[in-house]
């Protein structure tokens, strides 16, 4: 689904879940509640359905957290047109079972999108949970401990904070993890941070309104984070979530700001409690002020080696003399855009003719020179979505998705013009021209990586056989 129809999608959750805040507590609003959950829940179903099976497993596990939450709302309200009191923690159950298996969802996403390179997210998302478990520990489980109940009605609510805590634990391995950080990324990280908004709201906002009036009607935002999830489900680009891809880790630097803050944490909360002594305040001040300058000094030998990995990871999928992208990301590309395309693709196979010839007479800088200017001309004749590649020695290649034959073909004539162009060098004007193979493919024609290249290739070779600055259509000719 792309990124239009994703937001057609939330907009109509959207909706639906203010009415819910509008109509909460009536008949009518429970019965659109369950309504509204099944529905969401079908749809998670759905999605996970129409998921490839490699990448099935942990959007599974989302289903099933959304099922275990809409589990314990059944119960709750089936007790509640029952005019009886639910047992202690039997609707809880269910709501609670479902954080852990959502938080086991998102780290198997973690782990499959960055395989290898998850420790220093790791390290860092734990820092980060410390601190907030430690935030926690002080303000929302002690209180209800402390709060004079029975076992069970004291140890329920303090469950909830630690639930929440492992829940923040797994959306840091994905956020602080090296990848892309498209939509589905941030739909993701977007719906647990409106779990948690909940849940703390649901611990802090009866200190200041009306539990019935006004706490309880956050419950069905909830469905919106619901919703959040399926709509990462169902994007195009759902694989960032449970594929490798090409990477470097960079440190952003909200990262820095966050960890510091981390490590303010503990002196921050000991302050709060003891008093604004002036030993305390002192410390506190000589704390953050050692973590400012050990973060500064640990960026600065970050940055340095994200440098050093850019530049290798450059320099692994680039040709050095041209700059163009080399066969590997050309192999990335054709796996990533044939199997998910929705319209014609077509593969232009360039071969430069008279190559040979200038190497021979005027040396290899000249050919280095015929080589650049030929990447430099094929670049500047495709759009911004499409990909050049220079495979090896005078052969390049054209990617261009979403191209019909019709413009394949006016493509390669534009490139025979601007490629039979003279470079000057030396004084001298050096001519050479070029074959082009074009494999099109219409948007319902199966396709593969391997089958594309190869046709575009032979399709080349007939046209060199047919002469000079000449263009080949899969088995037709120019």
């Amino acid at each position: 689904m792309g990124t239009r129809n994703i937001w057609v999608f939330l907009g109509g959750a959207a909706s639906a879940v203010t009415g819910l805040v509008i109509t909460y507590g009536t008949d009518a609003g429970n019965i659109f509640y369950l309504a509204t959950y099944l529905t969401l829940c079908t749809a998670a179903w759905l999605a996970v359905a129409r998921t490839p099976e490699p990448d099935r497993r942990p959007w599974v596990l989302a289903a099933v957290s959304q099922t275990l939450w809409l589990t314990g709302d059944i119960i709750e309200l089936v007790y509640y047109y029952l005019s009886r009191v639910p047992p202690v923690g039997l609707a809880d159950a269910f709501w609670l079972t479902g954080y852990p298996i959502l938080a086991v969802a998102l780290v198997m996403m973690a782990r499959r999108r960055a395989p290898g390179q998850l420790r220093g997210a790791v390290l860092d998302g734990l820092t980060l949970t410390v601190a907030a478990a430690l935030a926690a520990w002080q303000f929302l489980i002690m209180p209800s401990l402390n709060s004079g109940y029975g076992m069970a009605e004291t140890i329920v609510p303090a469950l909830y904070p630690v639930a929440d805590v492992a829940l923040l634990a797994a959306v840091l391995f994905i956020a602080l993890s090296p990848g892309e950080r498209g939509m589905p990324i941030r739909l993701m990280i977007g719906a647990v941070t409106l779990y948690l908004a909940v849940d703390i709201g649901y611990n802090v906002l009866p200190y200041f309104f009306d539990y019935n009036s006004v706490v309880a009607r956050i419950g069905p935002l909830i469905m919106l984070g619901n919703a959040m999830i399926i709509a990462a489900c169902m994007h195009a680009d759902r694989t960032q979530l449970t594929s490798a891809g090409q990477r470097v880790n960079v440190l952003h630097p909200s990262r820095v700001l966050f960890l510091g803050l981390a490590f303010l944490t503990a002196p921050t909360l000991s302050l709060v409690k003891t008093g604004l002594e002036v030993n305390a305040v002192a410390v506190l001040i000589a704390t953050a002020l050692s973590t400012a300058f050990v973060l500064t000094r640990f960026t600065i030998a970050v940055r340095e080696q994200e440098r050093a990995q850019a530049q290798l990871a450059y320099q692994a999928r680039h040709d050095p003399l041209t700059g163009l992208a080399n066969r590997a990301v050309l192999t990335d590309e054709l796996e990533r855009v044939l199997p998910q395309r929705s319209g014609p693709v077509a593969v232009l196979y360039v071969d430069l003719d008279g190559f040979k010839e200038v190497n021979d007479t005027h040396g290899h800088h000249a050919g280095d020179l015929v080589l650049s200017t030929v990447a430099q001309r094929l670049s500047g004749a495709v759009r911004a979505t499409d990909l050049v590649v220079r495979l090896g020695g005078d052969e390049f290649v054209m990617l261009c998705p979403d191209l019909p034959e019709a413009g394949a073909i006016k493509l390669a004539e534009r490139v025979l013009g601007d490629v039979a162009q003279p470079i000057r060098y030396a004084g001298q004007a050096l001519d050479i021209g070029a074959s082009v193979g074009i494999a099109a493919y219409g948007s319902d024609t199966p396709t593969h990586d391997s089958d594309v290249l190869r046709t575009a290739d032979m399709a080349m070779y007939e046209a060199k056989k047919q002469g000079r600055g000449r263009w080949v259509m899969a088995g037709t000719s120019s």
